[in-house]
């Protein structure tokens, strides 16, 4: 694979910051020629980078979705694991929950937007908080990877389903702490 010449890169990373903005305001809805207009691109230099909106919304979303995850890892070292652990998980939730295209694709339950692995980074990073959290014991042991995914898809849709029930969350997060009151 050749190298793109700076201007391409350039137009790439537009087309992307403009179709971000919009997905996460309208999910798959917008038109790319609004992305486009948005960008300050015409439509074919879109379709140069993107042959689908599809395509499109999947580069945004992982994306994003490695940017969740690289923040995981630089937290897999940081000090108390389980409150480091409890405030990255409220933190995805307010920051997914702020965008629609996120919301959806993590939701999905086909895996779609997670082609390739490439949500394998965020999981992996997710889970390895999560362990650091259970290890001194801040985090209930009954729950791994898969019930966080649920967690997070449920806790999207009580913030984009009842806006402003932060308290809904917490209830959640209660829930996830060592002394929540778990079976043994």
């Amino acid at each position: 694979m050749e190298k793109m010449r700076a201007d391409a890169r350039r137009n790439r990373a537009k087309v992307l910051a403009a179709a971000e903005e919009a997905f996460a305001a309208d999910g798959l809805a917008v038109p790319l020629d609004d992305i486009a207009r948005l960008a300050g691109v015409g439509a074919g230099t879109v379709y140069r980078h993107f042959p689908s909106k599809e395509a499109l919304f999947q580069a945004v979303v992982l994306e994003r979705i490695e940017q969740f995850a690289e923040e995981a890892r630089g937290l897999v070292t940081a000090d108390e694991p389980g409150e480091v652990f409890l405030d990255y998980f409220v933190r995805v939730i307010k920051q997914a929950s702020l965008n629609r295209a996120i919301c959806d694709a993590l939701a999905e339950t086909s895996g779609h937007a997670f082609k390739a692995g490439a949500g394998d980074g965020f999981r992996t990073a997710l889970g390895e908080l999560l362990k650091r959290a259970q290890d001194v014991g801040a985090v209930r042991r009954d729950i791994d990877g898969d019930d966080l995914r649920a967690l997070i898809v449920g806790c999207l849709a009580v913030e984009r389903y009842s806006p402003g029930s932060r308290h809904l969350v917490r209830v959640v997060v209660d829930g996830l702490r060592a002394d929540s009151g778990q079976v043994a």
